[in-house]
């Protein structure tokens, strides 16, 4: 159920099809107070007589509105909008002032009827704004053309809100009537024009080669909105052109144009760089498999046991940093899942250094946990060596055996269990004195680069328990994304 569907519900006395004629006219409330640079509030009966109830509200990011209003979803007594009031009453159009705040300018308002299918009188919407904005050219033909555009959402039913959008600050602003007749553009659309070579567009007809209007031709023909990204000398523009129909006749066209070139620039070099990136990564996990087959070679060609097992040990370790450069290398962004990391860590490990005679189960239990290349590379050496170690001392005697990991989050932290079902630790093993050249990595790795805290305990087995603090707002944000 939408919010206002909701609201209205709650607190007006309107019908489920009222309701709907309203939440069709919010779809557009938006873009309709971008276009007047007005605050646009959507009023409706409510239950107890003589009170309003606001039920819709939308601030214009074309201006600065510089007051409060009644809450969204609250009611007021009609003595305190008489505006409003008279226009749900007599259903006309009423222009007038009122002082929002003791001490500072009244408000420039204009309030219209919304009515619904059979023409029965539902709501009203209030448009307000400061006195310089109402004194500027053409903005009561703004205010008229939101409101036709309400007029039109809330009979014609809910419109498309990706050609319906909101307008930024850098949009161009252009109105045209009837006959096709440019009236209205504003300092935006006009600085475009002007770099087109073309001075004044306002009495231009849309069927002018110079004006380049064709989408709002096309619009026209067509009875439906349209946008459209097109290059004009050495601008890129998006130009939008929504028809505006009352009574089933168009009456007003906007036409929506702004200059994109630099965002689309910058964003071409992202996307080079972001390449350039990957291919980095797509080489440096290149050349450390070239490294870590070396070492194979090395490892395959030396008669020394103890040699054999450093040389693998080394393997390992140079494969779980490529891990995260072949995650890295392909995508975009440098964060990676330490679960989809961790995965292949457990297959690279049991390839390289489990006994053909020796049977493994694997268990991963991973929630989503998203870390910077930086840390997730010191994390996937952590849980390559933890891995090696449930491999080379856990299973001792044994020809079976179980190896997990669990991940899980907290509000402060990250917690990941690496865990077998083995012989467990020795009675007097402590992690301060092992060593472990294993172990001392995974401690220095986990309080020095990840500042975080790592034991080892036993339980049915070794359970290595790391905690890594959720500091970092990079990572939460892209954790959302």
């Amino acid at each position: 159920m939408g919010v206002i569907v909701g609201i209205c519900q709650k607190i007006t006395v309107l019908t489920p099809g009222q309701i709907q004629v309203l939440d069709n006219a919010a779809s557009v409330l938006g873009l309709a107070a971008d276009l007047a640079h007005a605050q646009v509030t959507l009023y409706a009966p409510g239950h107890s007589e003589n009170f309003l109830a606001i039920v819709a509200q939308a601030k214009p990011s074309t201006s600065y509105i510089d007051f409060k209003t009644n809450i969204l979803g609250s009611t007021v007594q009609a003595g305190e909008e008489p505006l409003v009031w008279r226009t749900l009453v007599s259903g006309a159009n009423i222009a007038g002032q009122r002082e929002w705040a003791l001490g500072m300018d009244a408000l420039e308002m204009q309030v219209y009827p919304i009515r619904d299918f059979d023409g029965g009188l539902i709501a009203a919407a209030s448009f307000e704004t400061n006195a310089q904005e109402a004194g500027a050219d053409g903005h009561s033909m703004l205010v008229e053309t939101a409101y036709m555009l309400l007029t039109m959402a809330a009979i014609g039913g809910p419109l498309d809100r990706r050609l319906y959008r909101p307008l930024s600050t850098r949009d161009g602003i252009v109105v045209i009537d009837e006959r096709g007749c440019i009236t209205f553009a504003n300092s935006a659309a006009d600085a475009i024009y002007k770099v087109l070579g073309i001075n004044r567009i306002i009495g231009r007809r849309v069927s002018d080669r110079q004006v380049n209007m064709k989408l709002v031709q096309q619009a026209l023909a067509t009875g439906q909105p349209l946008e459209k990204e097109t290059e004009a000398g050495h601008m890129i523009l998006v130009q939008r052109a929504i028809p505006i129909f009352v009574g089933g006749q168009v009456v007003r066209t906007v036409f929506i144009i702004a200059d994109v070139t630099d965002i689309r620039k910058k964003e071409k070099e992202l996307l080079v760089k972001s390449a350039v990136i990957q291919e980095i990564h797509h080489r440096v996990k290149n050349n450390l498999q070239t490294i870590a087959s070396l070492l194979r070679l090395q490892a395959r060609r030396t008669k020394t046991p103890e040699v054999k097992a450093a040389l693998r040990e080394s393997v390992n370790r140079i494969l779980s940093i490529s891990v995260v450069h072949e995650f890295l290398s392909q995508q975009d962004r440098e964060y990676i899942d330490v679960a989809e990391v961790t995965k292949n860590i457990l297959d690279l490990v049991i390839q390289n250094m489990l006994e053909p005679n020796f049977n493994i189960e694997t268990v991963l239990n991973g929630q989503t946990v998203i870390l910077p290349s930086e840390q997730a590379s010191s994390l996937a050496l952590v849980i390559n060596e933890l891995i090696q170690n449930s491999i080379e001392h856990g299973f001792v005697g044994r020809k079976e055996g179980l190896i997990g990991v669990d991940i899980t989050t907290t509000p402060e932290s990250y917690q990941i269990d690496i865990y077998d079902d083995g012989i467990g630790l020795p009675k007097d093993f402590t992690l301060q004195n092992t060593n472990s050249l294993g172990l001392q990595i995974v401690r220095t790795l986990i309080e020095n680069d990840l500042g975080g805290k790592f034991r080892l305990f036993s339980r049915a087995g070794t359970h290595a328990f790391i905690t890594i603090p959720r500091l970092m707002e990079g990572v939460k944000e892209a954790k959302e994304e």
